[in-house]
């Protein structure tokens, strides 16, 4: 059988595993910096849990997880024989792979809220599945680098959130907007088009205006039986450049609006901020997401062919679902895939990142081989990387060997070194050799490596 990989999902190289560890490492580093600290998930999470906090397309998108054993056992045989999946589902599955990383966390709050303080300031990273057609930057299986405090009400934290986002891009050398809207912005005004009930509906739609244009959302707005006065109004408020020019259009409108009190609150905690990225408020942000309830943010590369590099926003009442209220928060996600790929596209990544062996150890014959096992322990016994090649003899074969796992040393050992208690060093970028005393390779090394 020839093998293969699911669909939406990818195998990582080691020179690749390293280039994700080192972009996990900066936003870690910002994360911390921030005084964030870090938990865990489990990967999977009851479905009752995952189901009714993403909206309907995300409930269709959950990875659902076959019940243990034989699970048709319990299942409904009138549901079976008519081929309904949706009444089927309950009693064949009873857990599914976490969509996201937000609603786990505020189950992970509710029961351990006695083992916590709050304000609650938490990173994780870990990877998501989501049952999406898979396309450029987009895939069934992939991590997500999330940051959220909770437990406080303070607009202080959207401002915080947009400064991580800000020193991460720049660490990484990744242009990006950084688009910031309020859904009570996006609620008052369906509200004062007379078309509250369709809120939902509404919002998932304006949310694909960047995908599909404004004629796209017309077209979809007409099948939603939104009415012509409605969504002139609509193009009217979606056309809106500034913060200022959102208060005009309220005030022409009466519309006392409290979305718009909070993201200037938001912007003014900003306004001293020196910022390497733009920051700028979007009327057309929308965020699908059904959870959100007041700022959202939305982070796109400036200079790269890509959607969403990450988003969030401040969810007031998501712990509710899990009978806890009063427990509001606010959380940014970094896409790591998609930034991962705008890296590797332009070349982002240092040069030097991919330096697993400081040395390789390359021995002629069985007496020289266990000379160089020794002193490879002693290099590791010394923090030193390095490894010996396992058979000694064949020198073609073995350097082949060293410059295919692209070793900046080589330290060669045979029979006339080992009579002369010397080896061989030869770096493998110049090509330059030099001899060194076996009983000082150890500290010479160290010294070489050092600078």
């Amino acid at each position: 059988m020839k093998p293969s990989i699911p669909k939406g999902t990818r195998d990582f190289l080691p020179e690749q595993v390293i280039k994700r560890n080192y972009l996990f490492k900066v936003i870690k580093s910002v994360f911390e910096n921030f005084a964030y600290v870090p938990i865990e998930t489990p990967s999977f999470e009851s479905l009752s849990t995952l189901t009714g906090k993403y909206g309907e397309e995300g409930d269709r998108l959950l990875f659902k997880i076959l019940n243990n054993g034989d699970f048709l056992a319990d299942s409904d045989e009138q549901v079976l024989k008519d081929k309904d999946s949706r009444k089927l589902l309950p009693s064949i599955s009873k857990r599914g792979l976490r969509y996201d990383l937000t609603v786990p966390f505020a189950r992970f709050v509710v029961m351990h809220e006695n083992e916590i303080s709050f304000p609650f300031k938490r990173y994780q990273i870990q990877p998501v599945w989501r049952a999406d057609r898979p396309q450029k930057g987009r895939y069934q299986e992939f991590y997500q680098c999330d940051a959220d405090a909770i437990g406080s009400d303070s607009l202080m934290y959207e401002a915080e959130l947009i400064c991580i986002y800000d020193q991460v891009f720049s660490k990484i050398k990744i242009p990006v907007e950084i688009r910031v809207n309020n859904r009570k912005i996006l609620e008052e005004m369906i509200d004062s088009i007379g078309e509250k009930e369709k809120f939902v509906a509404i919002t998932v739609i304006i949310d694909k205006l960047d995908k599909i244009g404004w004629q796209g959302v017309e077209n979809e707005l007409i099948s939603a039986k939104i009415n012509n006065e409605a969504i002139k109004s609509l193009k009217e408020y979606l056309d809106l450049e500034d913060i200022s020019s959102l208060r005009d259009y309220f005030s022409e409108r009466n519309i006392n609006s409290y979305g718009l009190k909070e993201i200037e609150e938001v912007f003014s905690f900003l306004s001293k901020e020196k910022f390497i990225n733009k920051v700028k408020f979007d009327p057309t942000l929308a965020r699908g997401l059904n959870y959100y309830t007041g700022t959202i943010f939305e982070v796109k590369a400036t200079d790269a062919n890509m959607g969403s590099l990450g988003g969030g926003g401040r969810y007031a009442e998501l712990t509710e679902v899990f009978d806890r209220k009063g427990m509001s928060g606010v959380g940014i996600s970094f896409g790591a895939e998609r930034i991962y790929d705008v890296m590797l596209e332009k070349g982002l990544f240092p040069e030097k990142l991919f330096d697993p062996v400081d040395v390789l150890f390359i021995t002629l014959d069985e007496r020289s081989h266990h000379a160089g096992f020794s002193l490879v322990s002693k290099l590791r016994n010394n923090n030193i990387r390095s490894d010996i090649y396992p058979a000694p003899g064949n020198m073609k074969k073995q350097m082949k060997y060293a410059n295919a796992i692209r070793v900046p040393y080589a330290a060669i050992i045979g029979s006339n070194e080992l009579e002369n208690n010397i080896l061989i060093l030869k770096d493998m970028e110049s090509g330059e050799q030099e001899e060194i005393m076996l009983t000082n390779f150890v500290i010479r090394f160290t010294e070489k490596l050092i600078g």
